[in-house]
């Protein structure tokens, strides 16, 4: 089952055939290739990272939430303030499926950490997403976006306004998760001389406030809070 949110956002698409195709390949985001078919871990509980941002259980849901929120935003922004013109289809099937093969190429180990998996030695999930994009006759122009999400760094930069859009929300959402994820464990390790392994968004931006508002000592509290609703979560 697809997750609400995600239906939510591809239910935005107005053409229904590219909202068909877009619903589709996230109900069953697999990949063959020379006869072996690789599947994905569930899109509700991946990460959309391994280290950098969204390095956790949800971390892909929540990238994509964010983006689409970000890349509407900068719609609305081209229409209302520079009389520009963006096919937000484009934009919001081009944010759901900019990252949909990265949870094809993570494992989860033994102890809960995530991987590479084998896929991951020979194809990386930009190759990936553009062969099957093309491979199921995705639009041009979708295809476009998708293979330009990553900029200057990418096998293409934008060449359009719709490509644009999601580059930067896609590098605006990326910088602000890990950012303030970095910023977290920074101040976690000031002000506890310890670690808080596998922290999420939510918590992060808890510690963060946390300085803000009552400094070193809100820091450590915060933690231990957090250490404490971990505990209570496991039992």
């Amino acid at each position: 089952m697809l997750h609400p949110k995600l239906k939510a956002l591809a239910n935005r698409i107005r053409d229904k055939n590219l909202r068909k195709k877009v619903i589709r390949l996230l109900e069953n985001p697999t990949f063959e290739v020379n006869g072996k078919t690789y599947s994905s871990l569930p899109l509700d509980i991946s990460p959309a990272g391994l280290s950098h941002h969204h390095c956790y259980p949800g971390g892909y849901l929540e990238h994509i939430v964010s983006t689409t929120n970000i890349a509407s935003a900068i719609c609305d922004s081209v229409e209302n303030v520079y009389d520009g013109k963006a096919n937000r289809d484009t934009v919001i099937a081009g944010v759901l499926l900019h990252d949909i093969f990265k949870p094809v190429t993570y494992a989860v180990d033994e102890n809960g950490s995530y991987s590479s998996t084998g896929l991951a030695d020979y194809l990386d999930h930009l190759s990936i997403v553009i062969s099957e994009l093309v491979r199921r006759d995705f639009p041009l122009e979708l295809v476009h976006v998708v293979s330009a999400h990553h900029g200057n760094y990418g096998p293409i930069r934008p060449h359009t306004v719709e490509a644009l859009i999601c580059h930067l929300a896609d590098l605006v959402d990326s910088r602000l998760n890990g950012d303030v994820l970095n910023a977290a464990k920074y101040l976690t390790r000031r002000a506890t001389h310890e670690e808080l392994p596998k922290l999420t968004s939510k918590e992060a931006f808890e510690i963060v406030h946390s300085k803000k508002g009552e400094g070193w000592k809100g820091v450590a509290e915060t933690v231990r809070k957090i250490k404490r609703k971990r505990k209570a979560q496991k039992t």
